[in-house]
């Protein structure tokens, strides 16, 4: 149990949330002296804003907080970190909320990464039922895992570290874990992984989970695992070399939704493929215009070795291609480009199956996790086009960079095989009510809700 989370009603204080309507409608129930306290406080339901009532002996009555319930989840999510310390429970005479939506707002609003820096005071607790708690649970766990990744710095979460974290998963599932480190890719026909991180004093490598029954619909869930990105000789600037610790969201996204998929028990034979490097500057870094032959056997010119992401998971696509598993879905901070087009906070989706680009979207919108489908729009292919070898990892155009880079991933796909690939930011660049500021989970939990329903049919 999350420790903003409790089961213990013992001294909690009620929360009655309101919104404009109902706030007028509860006014007269509650009495005059409740409305006069009110309106000295100038509240009338407004989200974001909550009063508390106090008692005749001067501890807290109850408390009236405001949302908008068109914000199911995140409605109350500010108030863990702003109402005092203590226990409070949803209150029946206030909009009738889901409990789960509550409480997983309620704790993603009190996420604090305090490995380094001690919160400044223990976050309000809501009340809960025992079912609800097991409900959530899994779901905080995995958004608390994808964030604690991300804002870790490279320092303690390299190459190496990352791959600790599919070791871990694995030892907890009695999985099978397998990996490469360093010039052992090279060997195993992992190039372009071997390329992006060999100029690091830190080992690339690939590490591979699996499970499941072997007679079980294939699941492969894999991530972009750049754990510091200077953009290679094509260096980035100081500005946006920053906050490039974030650049491995996609490995810690792959890794948190694995552990949901494990955890559920759902009938797949899972593999997670995590390709881990440091793109950094050395004498043997990889440059631009050489041409490397991936592991599918197409020869790839290097346009650009800050566009070092997608040569990343070629390798890994094309393995996952190798055992034709029923679906391949793929999590990376791709692009600038897919920020530019939807924003921090909406990650874009691209897929070569309409049924599973729907059930996706259907998923995140009955779970409020949004997506936003692109679309894998072939006419683009000429700017990755080069004069001496298969394509170019970019091209000149700055135009539809999104949509470019999820082409140059869809060739190392066979047509026949059903893929998916989420361009996730990973990050909240501020704090709003239940985003903290830092690292975070994108589309995880509607990824989650898609499979839960697409192998409980195949179960």
């Amino acid at each position: 149990m999350h420790t903003s989370l409790t089961t213990d009603t013992a001294g909690s204080t009620p929360l009655i949330a309101v919104d404009r309507e109902h706030f007028a409608t509860l006014m007269p129930a509650l009495g005059a002296q409740v409305q006069r306290w009110c309106a000295a406080h100038a509240f009338s339901g407004e989200p974001g804003r909550f009063v508390v009532l106090p008692g005749a002996d001067g501890a807290p009555l109850a408390v009236l907080a405001g949302c908008d319930r068109r914000d199911a989840i995140f409605g109350l999510a500010s108030l863990p970190e702003r109402l005092p310390e203590g226990r409070y429970a949803l209150d029946a005479r206030g909009l009738a909320l889901d409990t789960g939506d509550a409480a997983l707002g309620w704790a993603l609003g009190a996420y604090r990464f305090t490995r380094y820096k001690k919160a400044a005071r223990a976050a309000a607790t809501l009340v809960i039922d025992a079912a609800t708690a097991t409900r959530v649970t899994p779901l905080i766990d995995a958004v608390f895992q994808v964030r604690d990744l991300v804002n870790t710095p490279t320092e303690h979460m390299g190459p190496a570290e990352l791959t600790d974290a599919v070791r871990a998963l694995a030892q907890r599932h009695r999985a099978t874990y397998r990996e490469w480190v360093g010039d052992e890719l090279f060997a195993a026909n992992f190039p372009t992984i071997h390329a992006v991180g060999r100029a690091s004093h830190r080992a690339p490598r690939l590490a591979e989970l699996t499970h499941g029954d072997a007679q079980a619909p294939h699941l492969v869930i894999l991530g972009k695992g750049v754990c510091f990105d200077s953009g290679g000789l094509h260096i980035k600037t100081g500005d946006g070399m920053r906050w490039m610790k974030k650049d491995m969201g996609g490995a810690a996204h792959a890794i948190a939704l694995a552990s949901l998929v494990l955890q559920a028990g759902l009938p797949v034979r899972l593999t997670l493929l995590v390709p881990a490097v440091e793109n950094a500057v050395a004498g043997n870094a990889y440059r631009p215009g050489e041409v490397i032959v991936t592991r599918h056997g197409l020869a790839v010119e290097i346009d650009n070795t800050d566009a070092e992401g997608r040569l990343l998971l070629c390798d890994a696509l094309a393995y996952a291609s190798e055992h034709a598993p029923d679906l391949i879905l793929d999590f990376a901070t791709l692009t600038g480009a897919a920020r530019v087009a939807l924003g921090p906070e909406l990650p874009a989706l691209f897929t070569n199956r309409d049924d599973v680009a729907d059930g996706l979207l259907e998923a995140a919108y009955d779970v409020h996790d949004p997506l936003w489908r692109l679309p894998l729009w072939r006419a683009y292919l000429p700017m990755l086009d080069s004069s001496i070898a298969d394509l170019a990892n970019a091209g000149a155009s700055r135009h539809a960079g999104a949509i470019t880079a999820a082409l140059f991933l869809e060739r190392f796909i066979p047509p026949t095989q059903a893929w998916a690939h989420l361009d996730v930011y990973a990050w909240n660049d501020t704090d709003k009510p239940g985003h903290p500021r830092g690292g975070e989970a994108q589309g995880l939990r509607a990824c989650f809700a898609f499979l839960q329903r697409r192998y409980a049919a195949a179960g």
